[in-house]
């Protein structure tokens, strides 16, 4: 049995579709099929239903899976131990990060990495779903949410905080009313798909005074909003760079959340990902904002 068949097989049982599953591994569909097909000859077993709507693991299939994650955790491991061996800075880092983080933290301060490590290569993820290190879909990750389990090791690099932001113009033809920032004003806020989100709850506990005037799946939609003069939206501190922007709630009213740098156990004596691991520490840690404690 050849070991990258049960890689294509664990990609097509996690995603549940070809398409993903060939889009992930840099693959033709064509390509994720045979090698599915041929798993499933090796073992002599039909491991998905074939549908329409997508593949569906079988009984049989199931149990192939509990085993091949398994197998892939021991393969991991030693890739990871294998890493730590050299002492050398050369070879790629996998970063999972927001996009704004990547946008407006990480790449500006690329320039001194690259000087510092000229044979490193850094990839930067910024999937809305979360990967998961330890299957090495990244190496490590810079997030605002502390991860509850896994072999990681954390560390707080520093503090995101929000505040409640419009812009000057829009501030000047909606005044305040009766002390309530939100009376009679509009506010930009997340669509329902992220209402879960601290934002989004906020401002459904804080703005019922306000007519929701735009409702959007990410954050750059909203700063590009306030700042058109469409009303008040909640925007991350250090992305409220702006002239025209102006603090309408300040932050000790809100809410923040850490920022933590977090990586595989395994992966910490690497050198590559050390001085990536550095890096990120330096940048946020020479951030007025971000590196700030509260």
């Amino acid at each position: 049995m050849d070991w990258n068949d049960l890689k294509f097989f664990l990609e097509v049982a996690r995603s549940g579709s070809l398409t993903r599953a060939a889009s992930a591994l840099k693959a033709s569909q064509s390509t994720v099929a045979r090698r599915v097909s041929e798993l499933e000859q090796d073992l002599g077993a039909t491991l998905f239903e074939r549908h329409q709507t997508g593949y569906f693991l079988t009984d049989e299939g199931q149990e192939i899976l509990r085993r091949a994650e398994a197998a892939e955790q021991g393969v991991l491991a030693v890739e990871r131990g294998a890493a730590s061996l050299s002492g050398t800075v050369s070879g790629t880092v996998r970063l999972a990060t927001s996009e704004n983080l990547a946008t407006d933290l990480v790449i500006p301060a690329m320039p001194a990495l690259v000087k510092r490590h000229p044979a490193l290569c850094l990839e930067i993820v910024t999937h809305t779903a979360t990967v998961t290190l330890g299957r090495r879909e990244a190496d490590l990750a810079l997030r605002v949410v502390r991860p509850a389990s896994g072999n990681l090791k954390l560390r707080q690099l520093g503090r995101m905080s929000y505040a409640v932001y419009a812009s000057r113009a829009y501030l000047k033809q909606h005044r305040q009313r009766d002390g309530d920032p939100f009376a009679g004003r509009d506010v930009i806020t997340w669509d329902d798909a992220h209402s879960h989100l601290p934002a989004a709850q906020w401002m459904t506990s804080h703005a019922s005074q306000a007519r929701t005037v735009l409702m959007v799946s990410n954050l750059p939609m909203q700063i590009a909003a306030a700042r058109a003069g469409l009303g008040l939206a909640i925007i991350p501190d250090f992305l409220a760079t702006a002239p025209e922007l102006v603090k309408v709630v300040p932050s000790e009213e809100l809410f923040d959340n850490g920022l933590w740098l977090v990586m595989h156990a395994d992966l910490s004596a690497s050198a590559r990902v050390r001085a990536v691991a550095d890096f990120l520490a330096e940048t946020v840690a020479r951030h007025p904002v971000l590196g700030r404690a509260r």
